[in-house]
Protein backbone atom coordinates (compact mmCIF):
# COMPACT_ATOMS: atom_id res chain seq x y z
CA UNK A 1 0.00 0.00 0.00
CA UNK A 2 1.78 3.27 -0.71
CA UNK A 3 2.51 5.61 1.73
CA UNK A 4 0.46 8.38 0.69
CA UNK A 5 -2.80 5.77 1.18
CA UNK A 6 -1.58 4.92 4.54
CA UNK A 7 -1.72 8.43 6.04
CA UNK A 8 -4.88 8.64 3.98
CA UNK A 9 -6.51 5.95 5.66
CA UNK A 10 -5.24 7.07 9.30
CA UNK A 11 -6.37 10.40 8.33
CA UNK A 12 -10.17 8.97 8.19
CA UNK A 13 -10.12 6.62 11.24
CA UNK A 14 -8.70 9.30 13.48
CA UNK A 15 -11.47 11.36 11.91
CA UNK A 16 -13.60 8.39 12.74
CA UNK A 17 -12.46 8.09 16.40
CA UNK A 18 -13.10 11.65 16.66
CA UNK A 19 -16.66 11.49 15.58
CA UNK A 20 -17.29 8.44 17.81
CA UNK A 21 -16.08 10.66 21.19
CA UNK A 22 -17.78 13.98 20.16
CA UNK A 23 -21.34 11.38 19.69
CA UNK A 24 -20.65 9.66 23.42
CA UNK A 25 -19.82 13.21 24.70
CA UNK A 26 -23.43 14.35 23.37
CA UNK A 27 -25.18 11.19 23.66
CA UNK A 28 -23.73 11.56 27.80
CA UNK A 29 -24.99 15.58 28.59
CA UNK A 30 -27.98 14.75 27.09
CA UNK A 31 -29.08 11.49 28.67
CA UNK A 32 -28.42 13.78 31.53
CA UNK A 33 -25.49 11.54 33.15
CA UNK A 34 -24.15 13.36 36.35
CA UNK A 35 -21.67 12.15 39.10
CA UNK A 36 -22.74 9.27 41.70
CA UNK A 37 -24.67 10.94 45.02
CA UNK A 38 -25.65 14.59 42.57
CA UNK A 39 -29.68 14.85 42.48
CA UNK A 40 -30.46 15.53 39.15
CA UNK A 41 -33.07 18.17 40.48
CA UNK A 42 -31.08 19.67 43.36
CA UNK A 43 -28.76 22.55 42.92
CA UNK A 44 -24.76 22.73 43.42
CA UNK A 45 -25.15 25.10 46.51
CA UNK A 46 -27.49 22.48 48.16
CA UNK A 47 -25.54 20.90 50.93
CA UNK A 48 -27.97 20.39 53.73
CA UNK A 49 -30.91 18.52 53.73
CA UNK A 50 -33.81 19.28 56.21
CA UNK A 51 -36.34 16.23 57.10
CA UNK A 52 -38.59 16.97 59.00
CA UNK A 53 -41.44 14.22 60.38
CA UNK A 54 -43.89 13.46 57.61
CA UNK A 55 -47.11 14.29 57.69
CA UNK A 56 -49.97 11.50 57.78
CA UNK A 57 -53.42 11.28 56.50
CA UNK A 58 -53.99 7.72 57.74
CA UNK A 59 -55.41 6.23 61.18
CA UNK A 60 -52.70 3.51 61.41
CA UNK A 61 -49.87 4.40 63.89
CA UNK A 62 -46.31 5.49 62.97
CA UNK A 63 -46.41 4.66 59.31
CA UNK A 64 -44.87 8.85 58.88
CA UNK A 65 -41.90 7.71 61.94
CA UNK A 66 -40.77 4.60 59.96
CA UNK A 67 -41.16 6.16 56.55
CA UNK A 68 -39.25 9.51 57.69
CA UNK A 69 -36.65 7.36 59.17
CA UNK A 70 -35.95 5.18 56.29
CA UNK A 71 -35.67 8.11 54.03
CA UNK A 72 -32.97 9.63 56.08
CA UNK A 73 -31.25 6.30 56.56
CA UNK A 74 -31.35 5.88 53.26
CA UNK A 75 -30.15 9.92 52.24
CA UNK A 76 -27.30 9.36 54.28
CA UNK A 77 -26.17 5.89 52.84
CA UNK A 78 -26.85 7.12 49.24
CA UNK A 79 -25.73 10.55 48.79
CA UNK A 80 -23.28 13.17 49.28
CA UNK A 81 -25.47 15.63 51.49
CA UNK A 82 -25.66 16.41 55.56
CA UNK A 83 -28.94 14.71 56.51
CA UNK A 84 -30.87 16.55 59.79
CA UNK A 85 -33.60 15.40 61.12
CA UNK A 86 -35.81 18.87 61.23
CA UNK A 87 -38.82 21.04 60.70
CA UNK A 88 -36.12 24.18 60.69
CA UNK A 89 -35.86 25.33 56.81
CA UNK A 90 -33.16 27.85 58.24
CA UNK A 91 -31.02 24.91 58.78
CA UNK A 92 -30.46 23.71 55.62
CA UNK A 93 -30.44 24.55 52.47
CA UNK A 94 -33.17 22.44 51.24
CA UNK A 95 -36.40 20.94 52.79
CA UNK A 96 -37.74 17.18 51.79
CA UNK A 97 -41.40 17.08 52.99
CA UNK A 98 -43.59 13.83 52.91
CA UNK A 99 -47.24 13.32 53.45
CA UNK A 100 -48.70 9.92 53.97
CA UNK A 101 -51.71 10.07 51.65
CA UNK A 102 -53.09 6.41 52.22
CA UNK A 103 -52.55 3.03 53.88
CA UNK A 104 -53.84 -0.01 52.96
CA UNK A 105 -54.24 -3.53 54.26
CA UNK A 106 -56.16 -5.93 52.41
CA UNK A 107 -56.18 -9.70 52.31
CA UNK A 108 -54.44 -11.53 49.48
CA UNK A 109 -54.48 -15.22 50.10
CA UNK A 110 -56.85 -17.23 52.07
CA UNK A 111 -56.07 -20.97 54.04
CA UNK A 112 -58.28 -22.93 52.36
CA UNK A 113 -58.39 -25.62 55.33
CA UNK A 114 -59.19 -23.12 57.85
CA UNK A 115 -60.19 -20.30 55.83
CA UNK A 116 -58.05 -17.86 57.66
CA UNK A 117 -56.27 -15.21 55.64
CA UNK A 118 -52.70 -16.38 54.96
CA UNK A 119 -51.10 -13.03 53.73
CA UNK A 120 -51.92 -9.50 53.22
CA UNK A 121 -51.14 -6.86 50.67
CA UNK A 122 -50.14 -3.44 52.67
CA UNK A 123 -49.98 -0.49 49.96
CA UNK A 124 -48.70 3.20 50.97
CA UNK A 125 -49.15 6.64 48.59
CA UNK A 126 -47.18 9.45 49.79
CA UNK A 127 -46.40 12.82 48.25
CA UNK A 128 -42.75 13.96 48.82
CA UNK A 129 -41.67 17.32 47.70
CA UNK A 130 -38.16 18.97 48.03
CA UNK A 131 -38.53 22.61 48.58
CA UNK A 132 -35.27 25.44 48.36
CA UNK A 133 -34.61 27.52 51.22
CA UNK A 134 -35.87 30.28 49.24
CA UNK A 135 -39.31 28.58 48.78
CA UNK A 136 -38.66 27.08 45.00
CA UNK A 137 -39.69 23.31 44.49
CA UNK A 138 -36.88 21.13 43.29
CA UNK A 139 -39.13 18.04 43.30
CA UNK A 140 -42.15 16.48 43.27
CA UNK A 141 -44.21 13.77 43.39
CA UNK A 142 -47.72 13.79 44.15
CA UNK A 143 -48.33 9.88 44.22
CA UNK A 144 -45.30 8.10 44.78
CA UNK A 145 -47.00 4.62 45.68
CA UNK A 146 -45.47 1.29 47.10
CA UNK A 147 -47.21 -2.46 47.81
CA UNK A 148 -45.78 -5.15 50.10
CA UNK A 149 -46.71 -8.66 50.90
CA UNK A 150 -46.70 -10.34 54.03
CA UNK A 151 -47.67 -13.64 55.52
CA UNK A 152 -49.65 -14.13 58.74
CA UNK A 153 -49.02 -16.47 61.34
CA UNK A 154 -50.95 -19.04 61.60
CA UNK A 155 -49.59 -20.04 65.37
CA UNK A 156 -51.90 -17.91 67.69
CA UNK A 157 -49.96 -18.56 70.47
CA UNK A 158 -47.18 -16.69 69.00
CA UNK A 159 -49.62 -14.12 67.36
CA UNK A 160 -47.80 -11.27 66.83
CA UNK A 161 -48.93 -8.03 64.10
CA UNK A 162 -46.74 -8.81 61.13
CA UNK A 163 -48.32 -5.23 59.46
CA UNK A 164 -45.49 -3.39 61.38
CA UNK A 165 -42.67 -4.99 60.20
CA UNK A 166 -44.50 -5.05 56.27
CA UNK A 167 -44.48 -1.48 56.93
CA UNK A 168 -41.29 -1.29 57.84
CA UNK A 169 -39.68 -3.10 54.95
CA UNK A 170 -42.58 -1.48 52.51
CA UNK A 171 -41.02 2.36 54.47
CA UNK A 172 -37.42 1.14 53.62
CA UNK A 173 -38.62 -0.03 49.46
CA UNK A 174 -40.60 3.58 48.99
CA UNK A 175 -37.37 5.40 50.92
CA UNK A 176 -35.27 3.71 48.28
CA UNK A 177 -37.35 4.96 45.47
CA UNK A 178 -37.52 8.37 46.49
CA UNK A 179 -34.05 8.64 46.75
CA UNK A 180 -33.58 7.05 43.44
CA UNK A 181 -35.68 9.55 41.65
CA UNK A 182 -34.11 12.37 43.33
CA UNK A 183 -30.66 11.05 41.96
CA UNK A 184 -31.51 9.90 38.97
CA UNK A 185 -34.46 11.18 37.34
CA UNK A 186 -34.05 13.73 34.19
Amino acid sequence: MPARMTKRVARISRLGYGFAMLGLATALTGCGYHTAGAAAHVPANVRTLAVPVFKTNVQQFHTEVALTDATIREMNTRTRYRVIHSDDADASDAMLTGTVLTESIAPLTYDPNTGSTSSYLVQITAKIVLTARDGKVLYRNDKLSFREQYQSTQDLSAFIQEDGAAVRRLSRDLASEIVADLLNSF
